[in-house]
């Protein structure tokens, strides 16, 4: 494939809007430093969540456009599908974000409950009950987080990718659109995880000293807010 104006163009504009659309959405990143601090994670493991949840987001757009060119559907169309998936991967996040909250919430409120002061030959320990049953909670939410974030984020639309994407295909440049689609995904999820890993590092670092138990009602807040800003700032 010859490398024109009008293709350098194309391609210019996707690396800079695929920046700039990765760095300016903090739901991109946010919920994935948060959960990677409070649930533990290692480098490897979060790189590799981030990194499958960002491949879901830059495919589903590419394999919406490719619907809509195959079928004729206008471009002004799609976009508008776009904002009505995005709506409702923005309340997902919201909702997912509030659950984990409330989670959260109950579980600082539980071992708070469960801290019990013995006496022992003389001294005063304290004794946090009920492991077993918060490790099974962690297990079993474990899970949850991944592929909650996942659909979220599948559903979550790269309304920037579209046009970027369909305007070389309609003019039948499929090798074009396909390294637009390439690029764009490669950028957009190396940003991801670059800040994400940056993210987790720094946070990692913070001392929450008393505020630790909270760390999980904290992480579910600011997903949350994550959400709303995507719905009320357009972020």
């Amino acid at each position: 494939m010859s490398l024109d104006t009008f293709s350098l163009d194309v391609l210019i504009a996707t690396v800079g809007i695929a920046v700039a659309h990765t760095a300016m959405g903090p739901d991109h990143y946010l919920p994935f430093i948060m959960l990677a601090r409070v649930r533990g994670w290692s480098r490897t493991r979060t790189a590799a969540i981030t990194a499958a949840c960002g491949v879901g987001h830059v495919a589903s757009s590419i394999l919406l456009g490719l619907v809509g060119v195959a079928a004729g559907v206008a471009l002004a169309r799609v976009e508008a599908f776009e904002g009505v998936r995005g709506g409702i991967a923005a309340w997902l996040l919201v909702g997912f974000g509030l659950a984990y909250l409330v989670w959260g919430t109950r579980r600082a409120l539980r071992q708070q409950r469960d801290l019990a002061l013995h006496a022992h030959d003389g001294a005063v320990h304290v004794h946090a009950h009920g492991s077993h049953a918060h490790g099974h909670d962690h297990r079993v939410t474990a899970d949850t987080t991944f592929w909650t974030l996942f659909i979220v984020f599948v559903l979550g639309p790269c309304e920037p990718l579209i046009p970027l994407f369909m305007l070389p295909a309609a003019r039948g440049r499929w090798g074009l659109a396909a390294l637009t689609g390439g690029l764009f995904g490669v950028v957009t999820i190396a940003i991801m995880v670059a800040l994400v890993l940056l993210g987790t590092e720094g946070l990692r670092r913070l001392p929450l000293g008393g505020l630790e138990r909270w760390a999980h009602a904290m992480a579910g807040a600011v997903i949350a807010a994550s959400g709303l800003a995507m719905i009320f700032l357009g972020l």
